[in-house]
């Protein structure tokens, strides 16, 4: 059978990663004198592993994650986060455990890097998630609960091996909203695993729902079987820039100024380094 047969044969029957990887296989196979059983293996695992790669693709895009963020990037020195805890959590082993997570810390401390990253991680690994700005969920909330159709979400939600529930305490919401978001955490208890970036102590998340005796039942859904995560209240926001701008400074002393063309020199590298201020706060550590 001609090759643009074979291939044809594969279109038709969506075996994408065999088509891909077929002359090479075909190529090595030929100079190594593989068997036939060897090739047809190799021809099987690298439609395996398009596949795999396309299920995480996919599940990466449904869950809705606002940036790209990985461990790899996140600074643990001089902060006072448990790096081991944040590794095991990125592992996934808290999934299937059935446990949830809550990073706690002041703005700025890397809280929702570390939710993505630990998100990305599990989803590599074939779990499923969906990210959610808490504000936003109470809205999508209510406004199904208006529509008649209660519950919905937290069916869906339930079929999820996991959730982010990011930036809780920064943004209030009425108490409706509140009870709506203590019937989703209670419908998903020991089902569906949690993982919460918060600024707010325990004690002061009767600010946000409204209702101490809530609160208590919801957080003693919630950290039942749980990880905690301290991120200290230092912000590497502006850490970073503090420390960039120190840099810049002592550049530009080190430097002579002993022309005019030197002292053009200084403004335009501080005319540059003001852009570049600009640019590096688009890159740190998200919140």
């Amino acid at each position: 059978m001609e090759r643009t047969q074979l291939f044809d044969l594969m279109g038709e029957l969506k075996l994408y990663g065999m088509k891909a990887a077929f002359d090479e296989i075909m190529a090595t196979a030929i100079k190594r004198q593989h068997e036939p059983q060897r090739i047809v293996g190799d021809l099987l695992n690298a439609e395996i592993n398009e596949k795999q790669a396309r299920s995480i693709k996919y599940q990466l895009t449904i869950a809705k994650l606002p940036l790209a963020k990985d461990l790899d990037d996140f600074q643990f020195e001089g902060t006072p986060i448990n790096q081991t805890l944040v590794n095991d959590l990125a592992g996934g082993g808290f999934i299937a455990q059935q446990r949830n997570v809550v990073l706690v810390g002041g703005t700025g401390t890397g809280k929702t890097h570390m939710a993505i990253a630990i998100a990305r991680s599990c989803i590599r690994s074939a779990a499923r998630g969906r990210f959610y700005n808490v504000v936003d969920l109470v809205n999508r909330l209510e406004t199904e609960t208006r529509n008649g159709r209660q519950g919905r979400i937290a069916e869906h939600l339930t079929r999820m091996d996991f959730i982010v529930l990011d930036e809780l305490g920064y943004l209030p919401f009425a108490q409706s909203g509140g009870q709506l978001l203590f019937h989703l955490v209670s419908r998903l208890y020991e089902r569906t695993s949690i993982v919460v970036t918060t600024n707010l102590a325990f004690g002061e998340w009767p600010s946000v729902f409204g209702d101490a005796k809530m609160t208590t039942a919801l957080l003693d859904r919630l950290t039942h079987h749980c990880d905690i995560v301290e991120t200290g209240n230092d912000s590497w926001r502006f850490k970073s820039r503090d420390d960039d701008h120190a840099t810049r400074a002592r550049l530009v002393s080190a430097i002579p100024a002993s022309s005019d063309e030197t002292s053009a020199t200084v403004k335009t590298r501080r005319s540059k380094g003001s852009k570049l201020d600009a640019d590096t706060g688009s890159n740190l550590q998200a919140d």
